[in-house]
Order: structure tokens, then sequence, then C-alpha cells
């Protein structure tokens, strides 16, 4: 097929790349805002596996063109959207420009955080009756963009034409060898499931770091109580790990949406509040127990925090739980050291020359050379299996403040250390 994709987005990314890669012909125009030049360094964009070397394989082959405007003369059969939430005026811009372009019949996708009811908008702009728009809303994890477009779980297909739906069918059939991988229905309930199921999601973390918290108050260990939560059928184990707060551009951006949409109905939804807050409140998790650790006396401190990305594999920083501890930090007059493998130059962008900030590349152990703690916000693989007595070498005081849970209490403590995790005991 000849598919347009419009977007800056990791989706638009990933849908240009992936789409090519299996026959069609694609081209791809990013949002002005944020053209390919910029795009081609971005750190998102380099530190996704394999996304980079994807598109230039598809720019040599030939099946993927990069443009700044998509050509007057394009025939398309499916123009694919993926833009971000605040350029709905520019989604319907583009499509009010299609009918001029072709009147042949195509296909629009929707693959963007838009509010509910935007994809009947957008067919409601073509100016053909065999033009159709369908709702495919974003499902694409960070850090695993590929993985999860090429062989994804399900998709969630809003489309109440027949055609439209076979077309999107047929473009994604490389990637869905199993029918059931589509689930169908109409194009308000696709938009509306994509933002309930991180609502959902985001329930549950909330919740187990509301627990960890009693658990703390209780002297009980929550991994016992998650254990045995997971292994409840009716319940099990995803996303039920306590931490130290959730970040990340998409699934903070979704769950704002889905409180704007509840608000525009006219409902208030006290229970997304407290999930949102309770969230906040959790980023703030280290931090406490770093201030009852030294009741207080942080004045002239340093601290190592290991990991700013909002999660393995990837650089962003989006709503980070790092930005809440080091606004902290700071404002109790401590220094603090970052490692991370990825994100340092966006946190460097963000705090450019700050007094109180070092950022450490390369060896993580050097980062902690006279630290008075050590704090892991951001589980990346190299953090998890660390040489115990180097550690305790580099640290002024052997303080460890485990914000994901991935260390085992009671050994940490048998090689010398303090321990804190998030509702865990030694």
């Amino acid at each position: 097929m000849r598919v347009v994709v419009h977007g800056s987005e990791l989706a638009a990314a990933t849908a240009a790349a992936a789409l090519c890669s299996v026959g069609h012909q694609v081209t791809w125009m990013p949002h002005a805002d944020f053209p390919w030049e910029s795009l081609a360094n971005a750190d998102w964009v380099i530190s996704e596996p394999g996304l980079k070397d994807q598109i230039v394989a598809g720019q040599n082959s030939g099946q993927l063109v990069i443009v700044e405007e998509v050509p007057a003369d394009t025939d398309a059969d499916v123009h694919w959207l993926a833009l971000s939430p605040d350029q709905r005026e520019a989604a319907e811009s583009y499509v009010r420009q299609v009918p001029g372009r072709q009147s042949t019949p195509l296909v629009v996708v929707n693959n963007s955080t838009f509010p509910v009811g935007q994809t009947e908008k957008l067919e409601a702009l073509l100016g053909h009756s065999g033009q159709v728009a369908v709702a495919l809303p974003d499902r694409i994890e960070e850090g695993r963009a590929w993985e999860t477009f090429t062989r994804p779980a399900h998709w969630l297909l809003g489309s109440e034409e027949e055609w439209g739906t076979q077309q999107i069918r047929e473009l994604l059939r490389a990637f869905n060898r199993r029918h059931e991988v589509f689930q169908l229905m109409p194009r308000r309930a696709a938009e509306l499931t994509k933002l309930a199921i991180n609502g959902m999601l985001a329930t549950r973390i909330s919740f187990m770091n509301e627990l960890a918290g009693l658990a703390d108050s209780l002297e009980v260990d929550v991994e016992y109580v998650r254990q045995g939560m997971g292994a409840d059928t009716r319940i099990g184990f995803e996303y039920l790990y306590p931490g130290c707060g959730f970040g990340g551009p998409n699934f903070s951006r979704d769950l704002m949406r889905l409180a704007d949409v509840q608000h525009s109905t006219g409902r208030e939804s006290h229970l997304l509040e407290h999930v949102l807050d309770i969230n906040e409140s959790k980023k703030e998790t280290l931090f406490r127990k770093l201030w009852n650790h030294f009741k207080g006396e942080l004045e002239g401190r340093t601290v190592t925090i290991w990991g700013a990305a909002f999660k393995p594999g990837t650089a962003r920083i989006d709503h980070a739980p790092v930005l809440t501890l080091l606004e902290a930090l700071w404002a109790q007059g401590v220094t603090v050291k970052v490692h991370d493998p990825a994100a340092l130059h966006a946190l460097g962008q963000l705090y450019p020359d700050h007094p109180q900030l070092e950022l450490c590349e390369g060896d993580f152990y050097s980062a902690c050379e006279g630290a008075d703690a050590l704090m892991l916000v951001t589980e990346w693989k190299c953090y998890w299996n660390p040489d115990w007595r180097r550690l305790l070498q580099a640290l002024n005081t052997p303080l460890i403040l485990d914000g994901r849970n991935i260390y085992d209490p009671a050994y940490v403590a048998s090689r010398g250390f303090v321990y804190r995790g998030i509702g865990r005991r030694a």
C-alpha cells in the first residue's frame, strides 16, 4: 500500500519504519515543529533499540521517503496520523487538505491521543464517500517500540465501516498473523478504552504504593503482600510493583486526558485525582527516607542517584520521578551526582550549569565516591548486581535507598549497608 505518516511522535517514527520494512511505500512527514533534521539526533530516537537503524534502512531501500511537505499529487491508500495531544488542530488542517490531493477511496488512521470522538470529526472533514477514518490508539511502549509494533499483543481497532476494517487488517497483516490480535469496536469505544487501560494500570501502581506506605507503618514487608495478591488469579502480578512514582510522556498524558474527558461530561473523577496525587507524593518518598535517616540534617551533604529516565530503555525524563527528587534535595542544600546510561543529555538540557548537579558519565561507581547515600531511581539492568565491596568503599555513608525494590534487603544488609526500600524490610 501507499502510506503517508504524519507526526513526530515515537508512534509516527515506529510506524513509518515498520510499515516500509514489510513492503509498503511510505512517505513520512514529521510535524513542522520537529522536522527530521532535529529528530534524527534526538536522544529518544537514538536510544530506542533498533529504531534509527530501521529508519535508515527504509530510506536506503527507497521504501521510506521523509519529506517536509506531502506532494500535491500524492495518491495514498492510507494516511496515518500520529500526533501529540496538543496538535489536534494540525491533524484537522492536514485532513482538510486530503480531498484536494485525491478523490479516490482512502483510510485515515487516527493513531493519536485526542479527545474521545475526534476520529469521527476527522472523517467529517473528508470529502468523498469512500474516505473513512478509523481509530487505532497508540499502544507503543517506549524502550520496546519496535517489538510492540511488529509483534503486538493486540490492537484496539475502532472502525464502523467494513471496507476500512479490511484495509487496516491488510495494512498490518505482516504483524498480525493471529486474527484475534485485532479487537474490533466502535471508534469512540476504542478511544476511551485506550485511556481506560492506562487509568487502570496507574490505579494499580498507586494502590500498591499506598499499601507500601501502610506496610512501612505496620512493620510489614510489602513483598509478602504483593506475592499474596498476585497469586490470586482475579488480580495477577502485573503492575503490582511499588516504587517511587511513575512518569513518561504518554502515561501521564493519557491520565490527564481521561480526567479531561470525564470533566467535559460533567463527571469529576475523584479516583483519578487521588491516583495522580498519590503518584506525585511517591516521587518524594526517597527524599523523606533520606530526611528521616539523617534527622533533617541534609545541608552540605552529597547524594548519588542511579537512573534519571522515567523508565529503563529510554532517554526521556518527561514527568520522571527524578525531577521532583532533585528539586527537593536542592532545596535542602544537597549536592546531587546523577548517573544514567541514556538520559544525562536531557537532564543537562533541562538544568544547564546547575551548581548542585553533577552529571556522571561512564563508571557508575565513580559517581558514588564520597556520597552520603545512593538512591536507585530507574532500574536499568546495569544497576541490578553491583560490586558491593567496591560500592561500600566508594560511599561515605553505606546508605542505599532503593526506589524500585530491585535489591534483596537482607542480602544488602549482610554486605554492610543500611537498606531502605519502598515498603521493604531487611
